[in-house]
């Protein structure tokens, strides 16, 4: 079922607990009859850093599955370290897991007094807590310009996940040249993400066997890409092909580095680029 109706279902079920004007004529509109905001905002971290001081406890939705549940921010200096506020907070975090800890980002969108904004999060608890939750740890929150504690750079796969829950990530997509769209498969991969990995990909006969492939690799890592200019000219724009050297974890073979060509294509110069899934199936076959 499509994710965005969960999350519209779950603000109209908080629009029925709050008091209204009768002028109101479309409860799927932004109107400023309502202290709550339809609209799902893409706001830079160092602004939802004011709006979530430490101790400031707001609810999260989950993108996917409509499930919401309520945390505190207990630290964080480059995005927001937060714990479940209770045990049936926690218990509900976990269901969103299918009931075990995860460091797989997923979308979010994260209700603050009367503002929604797009988020991601992984769910593996880590640290320190404080609260009586159940929750070993905290676990992280990003948003845009968010960073990571080790690297202090922008989490890739938490940048694609927070374009997913701004309903932005077919926009950007349709805008990333055929380097960024093949480090997008790597997230998907490691990811185990269907929805995003199937928007990389052109049509094919290999779809189910992809999916083996995919079960098969636990982890894949970029070790070398490089395309000049000068080959994307060769291929007027609208094949290219890149060879990638890659290190990939497989439950199968265990660790197998190789190189791998990756056919990117498009039917048009103002048509977005995709992967050639076939071709692609050939190489890691």
């Amino acid at each position: 079922m499509d994710s965005k109706f969960f999350v519209k279902t779950f603000v109209i079920s908080l629009m029925l607990t709050i008091p209204f004007s009768n002028h109101i004529t479309a409860l799927v509109q932004e109107s400023n009859h309502f202290p709550i905001s339809f609209k799902i905002n893409m706001l830079p971290w160092q602004e939802v850093d004011k709006m979530i001081p430490n101790k400031a406890t707001f609810t999260i939705i989950d993108f996917e599955t409509g499930l919401s549940f309520n945390v505190q921010r207990r630290a964080g200096e480059s995005h927001a370290d937060v714990q479940p506020l209770t045990k049936k907070d926690t218990q509900i975090m976990k269901e969103i897991y299918n009931n075990t800890w995860s460091w797989k980002r997923r979308a979010v969108i994260v209700k603050v007094n009367d503002q929604m904004v797009a988020a991601s999060m992984h769910g593996m608890p880590h640290g320190a807590g404080a609260l009586n939750n159940g929750f070993p740890g905290h676990f992280c929150v990003h948003f845009i310009g968010s960073k990571t504690h080790r690297s202090n750079k922008e989490d890739p796969a938490h940048k694609i996940m927070i374009l997913r829950a701004g309903n932005q990530l077919d926009e950007y997509l349709t805008k990333v040249n055929p380097e960024e769209l093949i480090q997008i498969f790597v997230i998907a991969m490691n990811q185990k993400d269907d929805y995003l990995l199937d928007r990389t990909f052109t049509k094919s006969d290999h779809q189910q066997d992809f999916h083996k492939l995919v079960v098969d690799i636990t982890r894949i890592d970029i070790i070398e890409m490089e395309l000049s200019e000068s080959q994307h000219k060769e291929n007027n724009d609208l094949l290219v092909k890149i060879p990638v050297e890659i290190k990939m974890m497989t439950k199968e073979d265990g660790i197998v580095k190789k190189t791998v060509q990756f056919t990117i294509q498009r039917t048009g110069i103002m048509d977005r680029w995709l992967i050639n899934r076939d071709a692609l199936y050939e190489e890691f076959s």
